[in-house]
């Protein structure tokens, strides 16, 4: 059996490699190890593994005979270290027994101070100690936190009869009260013990209070907060926490005494200066609690504030050089900025912890570079360490963290940024609002393409429904709008024209605020702060670029979205999706007259009406981004999503085209389809009507033409033919594209650079991929139809069940977010073997959504694919993921 318990401090030294493993020892017990082994001041202890804790879930809550041995010798390590023996009543040994996952989890699982105490243990504390007070003091937490904590008892019980006991004595701190008063209140603490546990006393056996203290830290794993947490931050249920059993040192034994948390740099600015803060006479939960006001560590960050109590320089400087010290030793150890807990015990410096901090995208970006300026990290390492989603916090207007938020309610986040503005209700009020110059918030109970142009001109969107992945959310990513999809609490009257937050109404016209960033509504306007994309940023960028193998494209369809990727980096387009521009107000009309044509004829001459503003369309989106490739995808979506609804839209049509209005609701009842998303859709128009796709075909290379014309940089075009599933099917669409080519180029005496590819978006043609790809010069797949279509699911309606599938551990991350490695991953690596077997020289792509997930990207960069493409905001977090994946 592998070893399931690892000592540290006391001069241990483990052979065994395992020992600094942070997977089975968690990131804080491998990280105290560490310290202790490099001769820093650091309470002895041991830790229990990761590997115990699933097992313990696992196997119904017990603890195995030889856990309870390997516990029993680390016991004795400590007790021989310190000099002191667990549950002696004349000098006993205090433990403190907390969690350790491998990832930092703060606050999501269970500590327990002071272990060891009972009603003859802090009668030898008091003794040795000298000091009653600190003795009985730290009973009463101990007593409170292990009732909480362990017996599950509410600790608002304790706390009422601690402000109670302050109250009777005339105290407003709980620095006034004496020993008599904690043992006053000891004793009121077991008897709430003793009445919640219908007479079961609080525990009195030290060692029945460690074996329930290491239960419930293990337990804490899969409490709910730390479920949420997970979930929200992609770690595996699977993991576990390991258990770190140490032996206490005290903070709270008078004005000699302190605790405190400190950063090596400021994790807000990355600046390198050091930021904490610390308490006199007190004890960790302290801190965290903020029953009391902290002072600041340096006596710098002391006067900038204002403040005047002093800080830790000034009180206590021998311990604060020390500290000082300390930092820089494990700064460099590390090469990383640290996060540390200390306790400064009558003068003493002990180290409780240290783990690599958590800081803000903008200080991510200048730790990484400064630390290579420095000398203590490489470039790869400074790829490496910064999080790709991170940047999305610079990327985005964000909201003035000073300013006053009045919460509506929470949904998604599903497109990052902030944004305030009145609410309109459909997208051609949001679009004549937004041309009379107002700020609008789109608020839908989902939206649909038709809403293209309100989402456009809207500052943000709000659904009631839809998930990460909606249709909003997916738009208003590509758009760089902020989002708030899936807020349940939303109801929406059109007829009356307002909308309902919980027993908040409120009007079309009305200010609220977004928050994409953590999806919060709020009522009013909140300021924003515009992002600012400093030196950092783009020195990050350039070595990310200089490591990376796969290209980044960005998927956009209009010229602003293409200036706004080409200055974030895109290097061409991997998806232009055409049915956007059909949704104009001026072209949809034609577009409805085309589709509702009875003849070939009636359909040409619909289209001839489309073809300068399609050239106009292609044009533009060529001079933003000539030289570079654009991936046009040909009409996609089903007929029916252009269809008219309203009386009047039929009216309006009726006068365009001379047929009655039953006529064409007739035609258009004839259109209708039960599963659209699965039917006359993609090249299956094509096919049926070819006419489109040679219409979309001659404004692409007419406009390609021209451009090179004018400007001497030809655009290169990739035609994309989607939802292709056969050969045949391509081999047809691709001899069209190609003879209009032909066409063009002597109409227009010259020629230009093109490919003719598929979207890989069914499973059918990934299997076949061998096949297809004797006619397709590229391949892009098109991931999110493909995880639809191979999973089943529709990624609009899936929100409502799939973070129940995610918290269950049927998949690992919801897969419209992240690629389903072991199932769409699978086709996708499949159809790559196979298209490169018939064409070895055939470029690979990616285009749907996981093309701006760092996960995703990675496994790209495995399968060898040449391109991902991303929406472009998220264009950079591109960039960096793709340099990471090369990396590894």
């Amino acid at each position: 059996m592998s070893q399931m318990v690892y000592t540290f401090g006391g001069g241990v030294r483990h052979d065994d490699p395992r020992a600094k493993d942070k997977n089975l020892l968690g990131g804080k017990g491998a990280n105290l190890g560490e310290m202790a082994s490099i001769g820093l001041p650091v309470p002895p202890g041991f830790t229990i593994t990761t590997e115990e804790c699933v097992r313990y879930l696992a196997e119904g809550a017990n603890f195995s005979d030889s856990l309870r041995e390997e516990v029993a010798k680390a016991l004795q390590h400590i007790e021989k270290t310190v000099g002191k023996n667990f549950g002696d009543n004349a000098d006993p040994l205090l433990v403190s027994v907390r969690s350790g996952a491998r990832v930092s989890m703060p606050g999501m699982m269970d500590t327990v101070l002071n272990l060891g105490l009972n009603d003859e243990t802090v009668e030898g504390l008091a003794a040795v100690s000298g000091d009653d007070r600190f003795a009985w003091d730290s009973y009463r937490r101990f007593v409170q936190m292990y009732s909480d904590v362990v017996l599950g008892l509410d600790h608002g019980l304790f706390e009422e009869a601690l402000e109670i006991a302050k109250e009777e004595n005339g105290y407003f701190a709980d620095t006034e009260m004496s020993a008599d008063d904690w043992r006053a209140l000891v004793g009121q603490y077991k008897t709430i013990v003793a009445q919640e546990q219908n007479g079961e006393p609080f525990p009195q056996d030290v060692h029945e209070q460690l074996w329930g203290a290491i239960a419930a830290v293990f337990d804490s794993w899969d409490s709910d907060r730390a479920k949420v947490y997970r979930r929200l931050n992609d770690i595996p249920g699977g993991w576990g926490t390991a258990v770190n059993v140490q032996a206490m040192v005290f903070g709270n034994m008078g004005d000699t005494s302190a605790t405190g948390v400190a950063f090596t740099r400021d994790p807000a600015t990355g600046v390198k200066e050091y930021y904490g803060e610390y308490l006199v006479n007190a004890q960790g939960e302290d801190v965290v609690a903020g029953i009391r006001t902290p002072q600041y560590l340096t006596k710098s960050a002391r006067e900038a504030s204002g403040a005047t109590a002093p800080s830790m320089e000034e009180a206590m400087p021998a311990a604060y050089q020390e500290l000082a010290t300390v930092f820089d030793l494990l700064e460099k150890h590390y090469k990383d900025m640290q996060d540390i807990e200390f306790t400064v015990e009558r003068g003493k410096l002990w180290m409780l912890q240290t783990r690599s901090g958590k800081r803000t995208a903008a200080a991510a970006l200048k730790l990484a570079v400064d630390m290579v300026a420095e000398g203590l990290i490489d470039e790869k390492t400074a790829i490496l360490r910064v999080d790709p989603m991170a940047l999305d916090q610079l990327l985005h207007p964000t909201l003035d963290p000073d300013a006053k938020r009045d919460v509506l309610t929470t949904g998604l986040p599903a497109s990052p940024g902030a944004a305030s503005g009145k609410i309109v209700l459909d997208a051609d009020t949001a679009e004549a609002w937004a041309e009379r110059g107002e700020a609008v918030i789109l608020c839908r109970v989902e939206t649909s393409p038709e809403d293209i142009h309100g989402m456009h001109a809207a500052k943000g969107i709000l659904t009631a429904r839809g998930g990460m992945t909606s249709h909003a959310a997916v738009v208003a990513r590509g758009m760089g709008r902020p989002c708030v999809s899936g807020a349940s609490a939303v109801s929406i009257d059109r007829k009356t024209r307002t909308l309902r937050i919980g027993s908040v109404e409120l009007k079309e016209g009305d200010i609220i605020t977004l928050d994409g960033a953590n999806g919060q509504v709020m009522n009013g306007r909140v300021d924003t702060i515009e992002p600012k994309l400093e030196g950092n940023f783009a020195k990050l960028m350039e070595w990310a670029d200089g490591h990376r193998r796969m290209g980044v494209r960005t998927n956009a369809e209009t010229p602003a979205d293409c200036a706004m990727a080409r200055q974030f980096g895109a290097e061409g387009i991997g998806l232009c999706r055409t049915e956007h521009m059909f949704f104009d107000a001026s072209r949809v009309s034609a577009v409805r007259e085309m589709i509702l044509a009875e003849s070939e004829e009636g359909r040409r001459k619909a289209l001839a009406k489309l073809l300068p503003e399609q050239r106009k369309d292609f044009t533009e989106i060529f001079e933003a981004m000539a030289p570079l490739p654009c991936t046009i995808r040909l009409l996609d979506p089903p007929l029916h999503e252009f269809l008219p609804t309203g009386d009047h839209e039929f009216a309006d049509l009726a006068e365009i085209t001379g047929f009655g209005v039953d006529h064409l609701k007739r035609r258009a009842e004839e259109l209708h389809e039960f599963n659209p998303m699965l039917g006359h859709r993609g090249c299956r128009l094509g096919i049926t009507y070819p006419e489109i796709y040679e219409m979309q075909a001659r404004a692409i290379f007419e406009a390609a033409c021209d451009v090179a014309d004018k400007s001497g940089l030809a655009p290169i075009p990739e035609v994309m033919i989607p939802l292709v599933g056969t050969k045949r099917e391509l081999e047809i669409l691709r001899k069209l594209v190609n003879d209009t080519a032909a066409t063009v180029f002597t109409e227009k005496g010259r020629e230009i650079d093109y490919l003719v590819g598929t979207m890989i978006e069914l499973p059918r043609a990934a299997l076949m991929a061998g096949e297809i790809a004797e006619e397709a010069m590229f391949f892009s797949f098109g991931t999110n139809d493909l995880t639809q279509t191979t999973l089943g699911v529709s990624r609009d309606d899936a929100g409502r069940f799939l973070s129940t599938y995610v918290e269950k551990g049927i998949y690992a991350r919801d897969p419209f977010v992240s690629i389903d490695v072991d199932g769409v991953g699978q086709l996708v690596s499949l159809a790559v073997e196979r298209g490169r077997a018939t064409r070895p020289g055939i470029k690979l792509g990616i285009c749907g959504e996981h093309g701006g997930d760092p996960a995703s990207i990675d496994f790209c960069e495995k399968t060898g694919l040449d391109y991902v493409s991303a929406s472009p905001y998220r264009v950079p977090i591109a960039r960096l993921a793709a340099a990471q994946a090369a990396l590894r």
